[in-house]
């Protein structure tokens, strides 16, 4: 363990500074990153602007839910989209055999490699969403520590759900689109659950665990979920990232180096 947080230091160190020559990206990324923030907040305030709200969710509610969401933007921005949608350049270019000769799991340097802050905006902004929500609502700092628990959970999902599909890349090299169709689909996030049909709900529980990435730790935050959600949710990460690594591992079976 020490000497994979060993080289993940490296890594990122290494990654930053590199990221850093060109500063004015962050300032674009920024700019990017509010504009997308304002078109969601309008989006939100379409649907309450005349009194209606979504059934159990206040205004302010709903907004826990935007922040979680604009995080896993930040999240999926910094650690996740720089690293995992490079395997597909990697199968391409045959420069995945190298890293397979690596002293170090092929997954981790695959999921860890590089480090983008250009994403850091998303998650200042999903803070202080969450943050100003939270305080209209009296959300006191204990619910806060809870809701780490799920959307730690959230993240992993995210991540394995990521990578299952960037592992495909194996037989399907040109498999970008579906990840762009992952992201579409994620963007349901965005509002709470019960925003939706009851289809729909269905779908982005138990097809696409959407509920499972904003709408759970949101209602951590706000004190109303309930403990078998959050062991699902628990359940479901620890399930599909250990298929995430096993669909890995099943992928390099059929993978055809550049040498060979």
């Amino acid at each position: 363990m020490q000497r994979y947080l060993k080289v993940l230091r490296l890594f990122w160190s290494a990654a930053i500074a590199s990221e850093l020559e060109y500063r004015i990206n962050f300032l674009i990324a920024t700019l990017s990153s509010l504009g997308n923030l304002i078109g969601s907040l309008f989006g939100l305030f379409l649907f309450y602007r005349t009194g209606y709200t979504f059934a159990g969710w206040s205004w302010e509610a709903a907004l826990v839910v935007l922040g979680i969401f604009t995080l896993l933007q930040g999240f999926s921005a910094t650690f996740l989209a720089p690293n995992l949608n490079r395997i597909v350049r990697h199968v391409q270019e045959g420069t995945l055999d190298f890293i397979l000769l690596k002293p170090i799991r092929s997954q981790f340097w695959l999921s860890t490699h590089t480090i983008s802050p250009w994403g850091l905006p998303d998650l200042i902004f999903g803070c202080i969403i969450i943050g100003y929500a939270g305080q209209r609502l009296g959300v006191s700092i204990d619910k806060y520590l809870l809701s780490i628990v799920p959307l730690s959970f959230s993240l992993v999902i995210l991540y394995s759900l990521w990578f299952i599909l960037g592992s495909m890349t194996i037989w399907f090299v040109k498999i970008y689109n579906v990840t762009e169709v992952l992201r579409s689909l994620l963007e349901a996030g965005r509002y709470p659950i019960t925003a939706f049909p009851t289809v729909y709900r269905f779908f982005f529980t138990f097809v696409v665990p959407v509920s499972f990435l904003t709408t759970i730790p949101a209602q951590a935050v706000l004190n109303r979920g309930e403990i078998t959600w959050f062991i699902g949710a628990g359940g479901l990460a620890l399930v599909l990232f250990l298929i995430s690594t096993w669909f890995w591992q099943f992928a390099l079976r059929f993978y055809t180096s550049a040498s060979s």
